[in-house]
């Protein structure tokens, strides 16, 4: 009967254990990020909340595209008028960010033809 005892407590404290670990909420962020097609005069955007850090990436065929990074509706960085690709990065460390908030990197399509964007956002320990 002992061994049946210990079989089931530890068949019992494996289950609960197994729950935890599915119920358990992720605390790591995946990166936002957006491809496709801007018509000419659209724009589109991706958010994230950052704490200590933020990085925004994009690439634009054909005439490009301009690029911004924004903190609860402030710009911070831009790029001018059309460019083909652009990083900014914002670290604590380096005393360049702004604090901890929403931000958000947009692209707009400022050209005559259509061009084809990706956007990336990344934060904290993303990157």
């Amino acid at each position: 009967m002992f061994k049946n005892q210990t079989a089931r407590r530890a068949a019992l404290l494996t289950s609960a254990a197994g729950a935890l670990l599915v119920a358990a909420p992720a605390t790591a962020q995946a990166y936002s990020g957006w491809g496709g097609t801007l018509l000419p005069g659209q724009s589109t955007c991706v958010s994230q909340y950052a704490s200590y850090g933020v990085r925004g990436e994009g690439t634009a065929t054909k005439a490009g595209a301009k690029f911004t990074v924004s903190r609860g509706g402030a710009q911070i960085y831009s790029t001018g008028p059309t460019t083909s690709g652009f990083a900014a990065e914002f670290r604590s460390t380096w005393g360049n960010f702004p604090g901890p908030g929403v931000y958000q990197v947009c692209a707009r399509n400022n050209n005559s033809t259509n061009t084809l964007v990706n956007l990336r956002i990344l934060v904290d320990g993303e990157f």
